[in-house]
C-alpha cells in the first residue's frame, strides 16, 4: 500500500464521513467505488472488507456527535442493530462466495435503488418522545434483519434503509432516525468487517487512513446538518445524481471485465 493510496484513502474517508454525518446514510454506498476507482484497490472483496471497517468507524464518530445532541433513541437502535447483526453475518458469508465483478454489478444495481429512495421526500414530522414498546419491536426486528442482510452482503452501512426503517417502525422524527441509524450502521459494519478480516480480505492501513479522514468529515457533516437543513432536498438530489453516475460507471467496468460487453 503506497503513501499516495493512503492519502487518497483519507480523502475518500472525508467525503463518506461528511455525508454520513450530514444525512445518516447514502455516503457509505460510495466507499467501495472510492476505494476501487480512486484509491486503486484491485480486489472487490478487499475493497468491501476495508470499506466495512472504515464505515463502521465513521458511523461511530457520527453516532457520538448525535448522541451529545440527544438525537439517539438507544433502545430502538439497539433492537434494530441486534437483529441486523445476525443478518449482516449471513449476508457477508454469501457475499464472499460470489465472483467479485458480479458482486460489483449487483452493487451498482443497488446503488440505483438507493438513488431512487433518496429522491423520495422525507417528512420532518414525527413523535420525538417515542420509546421501544411491544407494538414497534416486531417491525424493528424485521427491518433490522433485512437491512443487515444487505449490509453484510454488499459491505455497506445501510443507513439509507435504516433511516426509513426506523421511521416506519416507530414514527420517530427524521433527526432522531438519522442519529439512531448510526447505532445500526456501526454494528453492521463491524460485523461485516470481522467476517472479511477472518478471510484476509481487509487492509488495515487503508481502513485506518479512511477512518481518520472520516472522523474529520463526520464532525463537519454533523455540525453542518442544522445549517443545511433548508437545503437538504437539493443536497439529496445532488448526491442521488452522483450515485447514479458512479453506478453507471461501475456497471460498465464490471460488465466489461465479465465479457458481457
Amino acid at each position: 500500500m503506497s503513501l499516495m493510496q493512503l492519502l487518497l484513502g483519507g480523502f475518500s474517508g472525508i467525503i463518506v464521513g461528511f455525508i454520513l454525518g450530514l444525512a445518516g446514510g447514502g455516503g457509505s454506498i460510495l466507499a467501495v467505488p472510492l476505494l476501487l476507482y480512486v484509491v486503486g484497490v484491485k480486489d472487490p472483496h478487499l475493497a468491501i472488507g476495508t470499506a466495512s471497517m472504515a464505515v463502521a468507524a465513521n458511523a461511530l464518530t457520527g453516532m457520538s456527535n448525535h448522541a451529545r445532541k440527544g438525537n439517539v433513541k438507544w433502545r430502538c437502535g439497539a433492537v434494530f442493530a441486534a437483529a441486523g447483526v445476525v443478518g449482516a453475518a449471513i449476508g457477508s458469508f454469501f457475499g464472499k462466495s460470489i465472483d467479485g465483478q458480479l458482486l460489483l454489478v449487483l452493487f451498482a444495481a443497488l446503488m440505483l435503488v438507493v438513488a431512487t429512495l433518496m429522491l423520495r421526500s422525507r417528512s420532518q414530522q414525527g413523535d420525538p418522545d417515542v420509546i421501544l414498546a411491544r407494538a414497534n419491536a416486531p417491525p424493528l426486528i424485521g427491518a433490522g434483519t433485512a437491512t443487515g442482510l444487505l449490509s453484510g452482503f454488499f459491505g455497506i452501512g445501510g443507513g439509507f434503509l435504516v433511516v426509513p426503517g426506523l421511521i416506519s417502525a416507530t414514527g420517530m422524527p427524521i433527526l432522531f432516525a438519522v442519529g439512531t441509524s448510526l447505532v445500526a450502521v456501526s454494528a453492521f459494519g463491524l460485523t461485516t468487517a470481522v467476517s472479511y478480516a477472518s478471510s484476509g480480505l481487509l487492509s488495515w492501513p487503508l481502513a485506518i487512513a479512511f477512518a481518520v479522514g472520516g472522523f474529520a468529515g463526520s464532525w463537519i457533516g454533523t455540525h453542518s446538518a442544522g445549517k443545511l437543513a433548508q437545503r437538504r432536498g437539493a443536497l439529496n438530489v445532488t448526491l442521488a445524481a452522483l450515485i447514479v453516475l458512479v453506478a453507471i460507471y461501475m456497471l460498465y467496468r464490471s460488465a466489461s471485465a465479465l465479457g458481457w460487453i
